[in-house]
């Protein structure tokens, strides 16, 4: 099975390095310890011809015009930024910074529904500036879920900045993984996931290509599955560099599944996917420098012909008929349909609500395992 390019790439980070550095900036001082990103990005321009060829076509695209040399520096300079502001953010130096919050009433009204929701960002700007919000408020927690694998190397990578920050990344693949994302969202945490790379990308039913930045890209089902099946809404959300120390953050309600009968869910996935991306294009247009997918997001695998005439036509319905247009404090019992009971009333032609048990959210992860290994 057939893996992606972005998968394939030896990672770069170095866990004494990032020490070295954490401790480095936090004594220098943010704007000192900046000196660091020039080099940093003069680096990435030698020896990663092929990042710095998927930059420029993406920048060709996001521009609206042939992007240059220059423009790829420039994106280099915005990622090294995020990645250096993080230092700052995970260690609760929040007065360094400017963040603008955009949307803040689709957080409130979410949060006053108390039933926890799912926030679905992307690898645009920073992420890291939503769980330092989530820090500020003692009732709020942000926990990120992603590909088990990934989950390892981030909580160490996290953990040499700041060892506190660990515990907030839930690894995908384990048995317990869902159980651990109820438990989440029933003390008041929001569940967070970045929900724009496929890592099954031969596999039918894990991903539909839609439109974004004027060709059909694939993206990943599981993370709007996983919110469908535990019932919960999301909430689309992006933290963008604005340069100097500003940071906006935006969120955009972009699916409620709270009340969705299971004959519907699947079209209501579908539609949401494509508000996703729309979305992601929008933010894209707006701020270009901020997008972090170095690999080629178009090509980068193959799918089948039945799943690509399926997400076209799923883009074609869904402009026809939608607009033009990535966890709450009181505690709730999720409602989600138990996979075997589903199958079912499947068959018989019954619809049914009840609530998910310990075996229905580990049959879920089962399925949501399969098609959403994707952060």
């Amino acid at each position: 099975m057939k893996r992606p390019a972005w998968t394939q790439r030896k990672e770069r980070s170095n866990i004494p390095l990032m020490r070295f550095m954490t401790w480095l900036s936090l004594r220098l001082g943010r704007r000192v310890s900046r000196i660091v990103l020039s080099p940093a990005s003069a680096y990435f321009m030698l020896f990663s011809p092929a990042a710095c060829k998927a930059s420029r076509a993406y920048l060709t695209r996001a521009l609206g015009r042939p992007a240059t040399w220059l423009d790829v520096w420039r994106h280099l300079i915005v990622f090294g930024a995020t990645i250096h502001d993080r230092i700052y953010l995970l260690n609760d130096r929040f007065d360094l910074f400017d963040l603008r919050v955009h949307g803040r009433e689709v957080m409130r009204d979410t949060l006053a529904e108390g039933h926890g929701a799912f926030l679905m960002g992307a690898h645009l700007g920073s992420f890291e500036v939503m769980r330092a919000l989530g820090r500020t408020q003692p009732n709020l927690r942000v926990a990120i879920t992603m590909y088990e694998d990934n989950a390892r190397r981030t909580s160490k990578i996290l953990a040499s900045i700041n060892p506190a920050a660990k515990q907030d990344v839930i690894g995908l693949g384990q048995v317990d993984s869902m159980l651990k994302v109820r438990e989440y969202l029933d003390t008041g945490s929001m569940i967070g996931i970045l929900a724009d790379r496929t890592i099954l990308g031969d596999t039918r039913d894990s991903v539909r290509r839609v439109d974004f930045l004027g060709a059909p890209a694939a993206f990943p089902l599981g993370p709007l599955h996983m919110a469908a099946m535990l019932r919960r809404p999301v909430i689309f959300m992006t933290g963008l560099y604005r340069g100097g120390n500003r940071y906006d953050i935006h969120f955009e309600t972009l699916a409620d599944f709270s009340k969705v009968e299971r004959g519907k869910r699947a079209a209501e996935v579908q539609a949401a996917l494509t508000r996703y991306a729309a979305l992601l294009e929008k933010h894209c247009h707006a701020a270009p420098y901020n997008w972090f997918n170095y690999f080629d997001f178009w090509h980068a695998e193959p799918i089948p012909d039945g799943a690509v005439a399926s997400g076209m036509q799923t883009v074609a319905e869904s402009k026809a008929g939608a607009p033009p247009e990535e966890t709450a404090a009181v505690q709730t019992q999720p409602r989600a349909e138990p996979v075997a009971e589903a199958i079912a009333r499947q068959a018989s032609g019954r619809i049914a609500t009840p609530l998910a048990s310990s075996a229905d959210l580990t049959a879920i992860n089962s399925t949501i395992t399969t098609t959403s290994r994707n952060t």
